[in-house]
């Protein structure tokens, strides 16, 4: 096969392939070089430059001048380091450095960084070259045709692609989207249960291009909320057209999913418009997603209202918000608690997912069972605390009074409006408030003889004062011994706290220990 034979081929490929001329030329010339190499049993550099009209190739032995006072001269050099030391200098190699006097000896003009390049024996011609020219022109291609896809489909990442199941496995499912394009569903991106048969279209949302892959670079998804969003907007032309806006959506692949929409226009029924006549529309989507079941609810900025419309079909009877947890507890009558809580607590977790808040589900006599107990805690305190006896105590609590600060510091107006509250009363009352913040910080102990949460605990983000009282009751008085205790350690003290939340406030005590790790 000679030189013109090869031309012709990387002519031809590089006409059908989009493959440049000069990149496989190039290429043949360095793999030429690096058979001279092998052949020449020393540790040079070789250039090899062929004549494609002639017929024929030159070959040179490259010099490189450098500078030997900026080089080791042995790879053992690096032992006199210390061991913390690393020595990156290169190697000295005689069989490919030149010093700027040797280089000089060659041409006067030569300086560090130059090289000089002598004529060298080639390798001969024949089955050699034919067998890198075959090699190098189907590398190249196969790279071309990478970067083609890559550069084809990058600006379509966070879209749907659709294509025909060509090879399915136990791991993942490859997708031929035409043009010599495959995309690859790896099990964590498959619905469940779903069954993709080869040769069936299948459409699916383009998640990332990976040029690594050895095998297909396009990873795709049909499991995430955003594939669930990009076929809204395929579905409903309102949306498309902006007059509706998808504001966020949750999945449970295969199961269940919700979606909230919103719109500026007042004339126009958002959730209507989605759902279509009869259900039409969205039955379409979840016909896209093996028959999963989608809830399209209307969205609300107040956080209690968009709880209660995420929460559809169950009925909330009460919602109790914690800002500093960014929780939320919903009470609900007995008969609703296992349809608000959905199977496997599917209801309320994609609920969770679509509002960004934690939610507890409490049946009516858990929530009063919880009240209660809170109540009898700030009772129990301000009677222990103020030297007062239940009624006063209770009057104090209903008018919202839960710590004994409050009662030392806020303005004696507001203790005023107080009924039966006269100002000897309430002088009295901020008096024994002071005294007994006043020994509780010097003896570290409240009046009934438990210890004393502190400042930095009780401010503590997520902290509220009964809990922070009951761990100090269990000698977990501040923010170090709270980061100390596991999530069930935590709720061995306090029974009735979540899992979440243990696992927040253990995480929020710890945070100074990986300030110091940065530090």
């Amino acid at each position: 096969m000679s030189f013109k034979d090869i031309r012709v081929a990387v002519e031809s490929v590089s006409n059908e392939k989009g493959v440049s001329e000069q990149i496989v030329f190039g290429a043949i010339e360095s793999a030429l070089a690096a058979a001279t190499k092998r052949r020449a049993r020393v540790d040079a550099d070789f250039r090899v430059a062929i004549n494609w009209d002639a017929d024929d190739y030159e070959t040179f032995r490259v010099w490189h001048v450098v500078d030997p006072s900026e080089m080791r001269t042995s790879i053992d050099d690096s032992e006199e380091l210390d061991e913390s030391e690393e020595d990156l200098r290169p190697v000295f190699n005689p069989d490919m450095h030149l010093t700027v006097d040797q280089a000089h000896e060659k041409d006067a003009n030569l300086e560090v960084g130059d090289t000089w390049e002598e004529p060298w024996k080639s390798v001969a011609m024949g089955r050699i070259v034919a067998q890198t020219a075959r090699q190098v022109i189907f590398q190249k291609v196969r790279e071309a045709e990478r970067e083609r896809v890559a550069k084809e489909y990058r600006p379509q990442i966070g879209s749907l692609v659709s294509g025909k199941v060509s090879r399915t496995g136990r791991d993942s499912v490859i997708v031929d989207l035409g043009n010599n394009a495959e995309g690859i569903l790896l099990r964590e991106h498959l619905i469940p249960r779903e069954i993709l048969k080869i040769e069936s279209r299948v459409r699916a949302y383009l998640l990332d291009v990976n040029p690594e892959n050895k095998g297909p670079q396009l990873i795709l998804t049909r499991t995430s909320p955003e594939m669930l969003i990009e076929l809204f907007k395929r579905e409903i032309p309102e949306i498309a057209e902006n007059v509706i806006e998808i504001r966020a959506a949750a999945r449970d692949p295969g199961e269940r999913a919700k979606i909230a929409v919103s719109t500026n226009d007042r004339r126009i029924d958002a959730v209507g418009a989605c759902v279509g006549m009869r259900g039409s529309r969205v039955q379409n989507i979840s016909n896209e997603i093996a028959n999963e079941r989608v809830d399209v609810i209307m969205w609300d900025d107040d956080p209690a209202q968009l709880v209660i419309n995420a929460m559809s079909p169950a009925e909330i009877e009460e919602i109790d918000v914690d800002e500093d947890l960014h929780n939320m507890d919903l009470v609900v009558k007995e008969e609703n608690a296992s349809q608000a809580i959905g199977k496997n607590g599917q209801n309320v977790r994609l609920a969770s997912e679509l509002t960004g808040w934690t939610l507890n589900i409490l049946k009516e006599e858990e929530a009063e069972e919880k009240k209660l107990k809170e109540l009898e805690l700030y009772v129990n305190r301000f009677v222990t605390a103020l030297a007062v006896d239940d009624e006063i105590a209770q009057i104090l609590v209903e008018e919202g009074f839960t710590t004994v600060e409050e009662i030392a510091y806020v303005p004696t107006a507001e203790l005023l409006t107080i009924e039966g509250f006269d100002g000897e009363i309430v002088e009295e009352l901020r008096e024994r408030a002071k005294d007994t913040l006043l020994t509780e910080a010097i003896t570290g102990e409240s009046a009934d003889g438990t210890a004393v949460p502190s400042e930095e605990l009780r401010n503590m983000r997520g902290m509220d004062e009964i809990l922070a009282r009951q761990l100090a009751a269990n000698g977990i008085v501040s923010v170090e011994d709270l980061a100390d205790l596991s999530i069930l350690e935590l709720q061995e003290i306090e029974p009735g706290i979540s899992d979440q939340r243990a696992g927040q406030l253990i995480l929020t005590a710890r945070e100074p220990w990986f300030e110091e790790e940065e530090s």
